[in-house]
């Protein structure tokens, strides 16, 4: 699957990447995981840690699937809102899943503070907005529902909006304890210091074909033989070719990144920016002083599609950055389109699945892919290292497509 076209940001921030060879012998190890980029690279953080015998392969480089088309913007609130998580799976579930982002943010900035590259992880505030005034009455529920069980969060009006931003809006929900990251240079971190506490890595280093055994799984790849007690696949959208029941739907998703505008802050606190239409448009600033505006979501197309696709909605995004913004002159410096997924009920999909023995998938689905890769990392190192995660059966990969809060057991 070509998951990305165009010309994306981040490599550019990574003055010396990491090299690794290629597998050329055969191998046994306690865990496999199958996927070098953001799920990948916290589990084998998370596993390095705890001195499990971990092989992480990748048919790329590493780091140079979607986690290089990531845009960084890091929230415990999630495509889904609070209000539709507690109708959809009940209040127990719903605020489980929320406060395991929120537990998820932290444990993600307790981990940039021990890589050897920085990986540009600041916390931020974020501006959730009303794109039109119909949607006041959304906001005012999920400010109701957020403040009841403690989340960080204010309730702006029409006003209070126009006094700190240059462009007016019905009302927005400012909630604190959010992040912004550098993606790529955060994963690279994480490899280097998985390998520096003795995972071995390797890329270049396809998955041809498995064997499933009773005790082990067999792992044939372009290079050699893998034999592993389990096994994790983080392949991220790529996972949708490996199992019939796919659960996600895929699109395209757009992307820019402008010139430096400078030093000045050209909003409150630089705080991440997005909005309650669906599809929804989101924007960030970088160390370096660029903006980030993505979004316009539309069906998947195919890498040549999406390439002459590219050239129209670069356009409509630098439009409509000027438009949040304008006394400012932007040009585009970056312009990327890569394969997106949203999972059907907007959790991710964390566990086993009864066809792959010995097998667990890292599915970290929606615009939110980052923590609830790190929720996923935690459960699956956990689980695999003799604690057992109830919780993961709330991501269960053979859950409900259409799951109800009376049908819904509680996983607390």
């Amino acid at each position: 699957m070509e998951l990305i076209s165009g010309n994306t940001y981040w490599p550019s921030t990574l003055e010396q990447t990491l090299d690794f060879p290629p597998l050329a012998e055969d191998i046994n190890c306690d865990v496999l995981i199958i996927g070098g980029g953001m799920g990948g690279s916290l589990c084998s953080r998370l596993l390095g840690e705890r001195q499990v015998d971990t092989v992480l392969i990748d048919k790329r480089r590493l780091v140079h699937g979607s986690s290089s088309a990531n845009t960084g913007l890091l929230q415990y609130s999630n495509d889904k809102t609070l209000t539709s998580f507690i109708n959809t799976f009940g209040e127990t579930n719903g605020v489980l899943f929320y406060r395991m982002c929120r537990d998820a943010l932290n444990q993600l900035d307790q981990l940039a503070a021990t890589l050897y590259r920085d990986p540009s992880f600041i916390r931020r505030s974020s501006l959730y907005y009303a794109s039109t005034a119909e949607d006041v009455q959304v906001l005012l529920e999920e400010y109701k529902q957020l403040t009841r069980f403690g989340f960080p969060v204010e309730y702006w009006d029409e006003h209070q909006v126009a006094a700190r931003f240059p462009f007016r809006k019905p009302a927005a929900l400012y909630t604190h304890e959010d992040a912004e990251v550098n993606p790529f240079l955060f994963a690279h971190g994480l490899l280097q210091s998985a390998s520096r506490l003795g995972v071995r890595l390797y890329e270049h280093t396809e998955a041809k074909h498995f064997e499933f055994n009773d005790n082990e799984v067999v792992c044939h790849t372009n290079g050699g033989i893998i034999r592993a007690k389990k096994v994790i696949f983080a392949t991220g959208y790529e996972t949708q070719e490996i199992k019939t029941d796919r659960g996600a739907v895929l699109e395209s998703s757009y992307a820019i990144a402008t010139n430096p505008i400078g030093d000045a802050p050209l909003w409150h606190e630089q705080c991440l920016i997005w909005e309650t239409a669906r599809p929804y448009l989101y924007i960030r600033s970088t160390q370096e002083g660029r903006i980030i505006i993505g979004g316009l979501d539309e069906p998947v197309l195919d890498a040549k599609q999406r390439e002459i696709r590219l050239l129209h909605q670069q356009h409509k995004l630098l439009q409509a950055l000027q438009e949040h913004f304008p006394g400012v002159t932007f040009q585009i410096d970056y312009a990327w389109a890569a394969v997106f997924g949203s999972s059907h009920d907007g959790l991710p999909y964390i566990g086993p699945h009864p066809r792959f023995p010995n097998c667990y998938f890292l599915e970290g689905y929606g615009g939110n892919g980052t923590v609830t890769s790190m929720v996923a990392a935690q459960l699956l190192a956990d689980e695999l290292t003799g604690t057992h995660r109830p919780e993961m059966e709330l991501f269960s990969l053979t859950r409900p497509t259409k799951p109800s809060p009376e049908t819904t057991e509680p996983m607390i």
